[in-house]
């Protein structure tokens, strides 16, 4: 028995894939977990557009910088401009001071400030304007503390593409991503892997199929269930949640199309490494489903995790295919506002086919 023991550890030690489930994974998870799944807000993209300059507006400016949550991405000249920075996707939150702002804080009527937030992520939204409200009338307790009269301060609250601030439609663009990856990548490494491990595989390529063929032959009734699932989503969300749709569905589906593919390859490339379904299912998990759902927006604001796993996440193709459903379905934006999600992703789609291709025919060929 003692033998038998010393033998078992030696063959765990010697096997490095052993290895790295039982210690890297719970490391690597650990740290994903405490790190990703937070509901803070860090440097929040913010624009201000102040049309009064006085000494309240830029104190009130510079409490809301200081504050940590937040962080200026541009000065705004004009209510025109804000519209467009939204579409470009560089502000989360956009603060509008209105004309003789100190003057009508101190007097009558009261001050307005206007906060408009990009609502298509509702619980970020509702932190943003809460914080900034809270900011805001915190400045006006201290200034009626130091006047005769009270300082007369109305905030005005817009939620800019979901003013109702209804979750799905968060749910949704993330729900697609989950499901186009999940059935793409992970079912097409497990059934490669499948052949592979009952040794079928062998027989296939030694058939007149060469591997083109067969990967060919893998990947297209996937391609076909994945687009009919992506189908099924849209048309529930319409239905059943009520979502709106604001862009064009025919960029929409090619996109859709474009990110299977994507999956379709990262799911090759998985099976290549991959001996049993059992290894092609651990790696699919850790390397396609957390990674998607911690690192990829859909769940957690990107911008308040640590630089580190913020960089990371520019590597998920998931990140940019969010990114793209959100500018179409929520913002009716074309392809010149998401031709950068959609060129990452075509590169991404190369990268993975040319390596998995080139694996498959070292491995199998």
């Amino acid at each position: 028995m003692k033998g038998f023991i010393i033998k078992e550890f030696m063959h765990i030690f010697r096997d490095r894939r052993t290895m790295l489930i039982l210690f890297g994974m719970p490391i690597i998870q650990i740290l994903l977990f405490g790190y990703a799944i937070t509901n803070e807000i860090n440097n929040a993209q913010i624009a201000i557009l102040d049309h009064s300059n006085d000494q309240s507006t830029r104190e009130i400016t510079q409490k809301i910088l200081s504050s940590g949550y937040f962080a200026l991405n541009t000065k705004l000249n004009s209510a025109e401009e804000i519209e467009k920075v939204f579409r470009e996707g560089k502000i989360k939150e956009a603060i509008v001071f209105e004309s003789d702002f100190d003057k009508k804080l101190r007097n009558a009527p009261p001050a307005s400030l206007q906060l408009i937030t990009d609502a298509s992520d509702p619980n970020t939204a509702n932190l943003l304007s809460n914080y900034t409200q809270a900011i805001a009338l915190d400045y006006q307790k201290q200034l009626t503390a130091a006047m005769p009269a009270p300082a007369r301060l109305n905030i005005q609250s817009t939620m800019q593409y979901n003013p109702e601030l209804k979750g799905v439609f968060m749910f949704v663009p993330g729900t697609i991503t989950i499901l186009l990856m999940l059935i793409s990548a992970m079912m097409t490494s497990i059934s490669i892997a499948r052949e592979k491990e009952t040794g079928t595989m062998e027989v296939l390529l030694v058939s007149p199929l060469k591997p083109f063929h067969i990967i060919v032959g893998k990947v297209i009734p996937y391609i076909l269930l994945s687009f009919i699932n992506a189908l099924i989503i849209l048309v529930l969300a319409a239905t059943v949640f009520g979502m709106p749709f604001q862009g064009s569905l025919l960029l929409l589906l090619l996109e859709s199309i474009l990110f299977i593919v994507m999956a379709l390859s990262m799911g090759i490339l998985i099976s290549t490494v991959s001996n049993s379904q059992q290894t092609a299912m651990l790696l699919s998990m850790f390397a396609l489903m957390l990674p998607t759902i911690l690192l990829s927006g859909f769940i957690f604001p990107i911008e308040n995790m640590p630089f580190p796993l913020q960089i990371f996440s520019h590597i998920m193709p998931s990140k940019w295919f969010i990114i793209i459903i959100k500018n179409i379905m929520l913002k009716g934006l074309g392809i010149a506002y998401v031709w950068k999600e959609t060129l990452i992703l075509v590169a991404m789609t190369f990268f993975f086919i040319g390596l998995s291709v080139k694996k498959f025919n070292i491995r199998l060929g």
